[in-house]
């Protein structure tokens, strides 16, 4: 049963925790797909034909407690119209890291990520957490933004 505390209680409703786990990613070629991610280093948690035409594979970033999945019959979104987040603690190592395993990542940038004309050559000037972001797509197309987080805000610990 739940029981609401004060700290639950927003807009005169109890809320409960919800965790993202897991992100169905939308790919053309799953093979292809996953040797993206693994490039990437990510962490293969499963691949798995549990019946003719259903494929699951299964990625953690390192570090992370969300996964994303693809595979053959998981999804009708059209492949590269995901976008996503992912946070790190130095942009620029992270840019560097990601050049170093032959990901071909945009600049870095500051300012907001859309639209794409506001956005600011290199890093944050004061570097503020939130503030600077790169980018790349997996072969199909998803978006994966990188952004600097240093300090998070209240609530997201």
């Amino acid at each position: 049963m739940l029981t609401c505390t004060k700290e639950r209680v927003v807009f005169n409703k109890c809320l409960f925790k919800m965790n993202l786990e897991n992100h169905i990613v939308p790919v053309t070629d799953v093979d292809r797909a996953k040797g993206f991610y693994e490039q990437l280093g990510w962490r293969l948690d499963d691949d798995v034909a549990p019946m003719d035409g259903l494929r699951f594979v299964q990625f953690t970033p390192p570090g992370s407690a969300a996964s994303i999945t693809f595979g053959l019959g998981l999804n009708t979104a059209a492949p590269g119209s995901t976008q996503g987040t992912l946070v790190v603690s130095d942009i620029v190592a992270a840019h560097d890291g990601l050049l170093k395993l032959g990901i071909d990542v945009s600049d870095i940038w500051h300012g907001p990520p859309f639209p794409v004309e506001a956005r600011q050559p290199g890093p944050d000037p004061e570097r503020t957490s939130y503030g600077s972001f790169c980018s790349f797509n997996d072969p199909d197309g998803n978006l994966w933004i990188v952004q600097e987080v240093t300090t998070r805000l209240p609530g997201r610990e």
